[in-house]
């Protein structure tokens, strides 16, 4: 797992969530983590560090982009931002920028191109 341990943010404790509700064979509504019988240690998950092994090694698998930021390390197919560093998962070999930054660097260039082109006028 990562070095360091940080807080988790909303996002990454939703997707955590998601998973283990919809995805973990060990979870139940009812009673919570079955083979524990208590409730699952990772809905209440606030900080990097100690995963449960069962949810790291079959459930995590199924959000690289998840299992890739909580871990520290990248997958083969994943790539990380020119921009910020943060892994991507790219469909294809010319992604270069994660979302939020995609973004900004399209506004960018499309603020540059609109200065050239008034420019000439």
């Amino acid at each position: 797992m990562s070095a360091e341990a940080r807080e988790l943010t909303g996002g990454e404790k939703t997707a955590i969530r998601k998973l283990v509700t919809g995805s973990c064979a060990n979870y139940d509504s009812a009673y919570g983590c079955l083979p524990l019988d208590c409730e699952c240690y990772m809905l209440e998950k606030c900080w990097t560090g100690a995963y449960c092994q069962y949810f790291t090694e079959s459930v995590l698998p199924l959000n690289p982009l998840l299992m890739a930021t909580l871990t520290g390390a990248a997958e083969p197919d994943m790539k990380k931002c020119a921009i910020c560093g943060d892994p991507i998962y790219g469909t294809n070999n010319r992604v270069k920028y994660c979302g939020s930054c995609a973004e900004r660097v399209r506004r960018n260039r499309q603020r540059e191109y609109m200065q050239k082109k008034n420019a000439d006028i």
